[in-house]
């Protein structure tokens, strides 16, 4: 990836006309190439200017003498035994800073793939029980960066038009399409509000990267404002990262919660447009042994969501070196998960994915490291 050049990638529709013109576009021009342009970029994913055939030679000299087009650069590449990929993708220093990484899970199943984004290079939420946490915040990543991961990760998937199927790749029996976006991977999206609302503006652009609102979850561990900016301006899915129903345990667990507690949250919560039965607010509950899996936290759950339209994800804590916390046992899980379902509160467990990349809920982190891969 060129330093030097302007990225094009994560510019609207009007700021990459401003920048055609810039370098001598005719204005009654400069809408067609646009549309050309955007065409290219997001329905094929071509990284070459020389591969936009409907562009003259002369324009697609001056693009690649100023701007630039390609995908991050993958450092390291992992497959986990049940199929998902995860990549450690370095993106070039910006501004005085240095080259930095991040990483992104490709979750493959039958019905669907799944693809966790980051929205930041480390993360300064210190949640106690999640592995990027222990890592220090470094910067927000741009619209392009953002939305980088995901033209990269169809690149490798051959999920753009045109591009032959990758041979052996494990991935959905409706032809490999990432077909969900979570912004679940480092970072906390809302405090990054703009590059994230920029990057997914374009993913849910229908001339582009086409991808339903429905299809689309944003993920955040209860930054308030934030939320009430995303119905009004994004009106993505909505997940809350909870793990908790009291105040004194939350502020311990996701410590943002001293800054806006759980009052504050589940009235933004109950606030969230266009919720119902069919569109519901994902509640992510992370299982510690004998800290948070009791039936009296069950029940204050219960009490809690009452009134929102809402799914419990219960997740299996997902180990990492160096932590405390233990997984709770498999029979409190399910009993905890019954409890719920007979409560009316939809709460699937969910099933771990690549724990021996690393890969899984809260074990992400963009160290440089060779991993031992469990056999």
């Amino acid at each position: 990836m060129d330093e030097q050049k302007k990225r094009l990638i994560g510019l609207s529709r009007t700021q990459l006309k401003e920048e055609l013109q810039a370098i001598g576009v005719p204005e009654n021009q400069a809408k067609m190439r646009v549309h050309q342009i955007w065409h290219w970029l997001y329905v094929r994913g071509v990284t070459d200017f020389d591969e936009m055939l409907n562009l003259g030679k002369e324009l697609r000299a001056k693009l690649e003498q100023f701007y630039s087009i390609t995908h991050p650069e993958i450092v390291e590449e992992q497959v986990s035994k049940d199929g998902t990929r995860k990549w450690l993708l370095r993106f070039p220093a910006r501004g005085a800073g240095a080259p930095v990484e991040i990483e992104t899970v490709y979750i493959p199943e039958t019905d669907r793939g799944t693809l966790c984004v980051s929205s930041q290079v480390g993360c300064s939420l210190t949640c106690t029980f999640c592995h990027t946490g222990t890592q220090k915040m470094v910067r927000n990543l741009q619209a392009d960066e953002i939305l980088g991961q995901i033209m990269l990760a169809r690149h490798r998937l051959s999920d753009f038009v045109g591009m032959d199927p990758v041979p052996g790749m494990i991935a959905p029996l409706e032809g490999r399409k990432i077909s969900n976006i979570v912004m679940m991977g480092m970072g906390e999206p809302l405090f990054n509000f703009e590059n994230v609302k920029s990057a997914l503006l374009i993913a849910l652009d229908g001339d582009g990267l086409c991808f339903s609102r429905r299809r689309i979850t944003l993920s955040t561990s209860g930054v308030v404002p934030g939320i009430y900016r995303t119905g009004e301006e994004i009106k993505v899915m909505l997940a809350i990262s909870l793990h908790a129903t009291r105040d004194e345990l939350r502020d311990e667990l996701v410590p943002i919660n001293g800054k806006y507690p759980l009052e504050k949250l589940m009235a933004a919560c109950r606030d969230y447009p266009g919720l119902s039965n069919a569109r519901r607010i994902t509640f992510e509950y992370v299982m510690l042994k004998g800290v948070n899996d009791s039936l009296r936290d069950g029940r204050e759950l219960v009490e809690l969501l009452d009134g929102i339209p809402a799914k419990i994800n219960l997740i299996p804590f997902n180990p990492w070196p160096g932590t405390e916390y233990e997984c709770s046992d498999w029979k409190t899980i399910e009993k905890f998960a019954g409890y719920l379902n007979s409560k009316g509160l939809p709460a699937p467990i969910r099933t771990p994915r690549g724990r021996d990349i690393l890969a899984a809920c809260g074990q992400l982190k963009s160290e440089t490291q060779k991993l031992t891969k469990a056999n």
